[in-house]
């Protein structure tokens, strides 16, 4: 008896948890991808060797979160993925 009630909190508690988690990292999520969208931008020439992330990193302010700088840019530059290409010019949020 003893044994499947523990069996049973254990498995409420990992549920739980998991649920806790998935909402956490929604919010996230939510948090990262929302704001309006700047409406000022800069040409940048794309470099051999530069990602997305970097040129978003590059682009955000320090303590702002790299992944809306990265949906900004594809955003603005209406890109389906994260696929660049050296001499691509693409828009990037102005410096605030």
């Amino acid at each position: 008896m003893v044994r499947q009630s523990n069996t049973r909190a254990r498995a409420l508690v990992i549920i739980s948890t998991t649920v806790v988690a998935l909402v956490l990292l929604l919010a996230t999520a939510v948090y990262a991808f929302t704001g309006p969208v700047p409406t000022e931008g800069v040409d940048y020439r794309v470099r051999a060797g530069d990602t997305l992330w970097d040129i978003a990193a590059d682009h955000t302010e320090p303590g702002g979160d790299v992944r809306r700088g990265v949906a900004l840019i594809q955003e603005m530059n209406e890109l389906d993925g994260s696929l660049i290409r050296a001499g691509q010019v693409l828009v990037v949020p102005a410096a605030r």
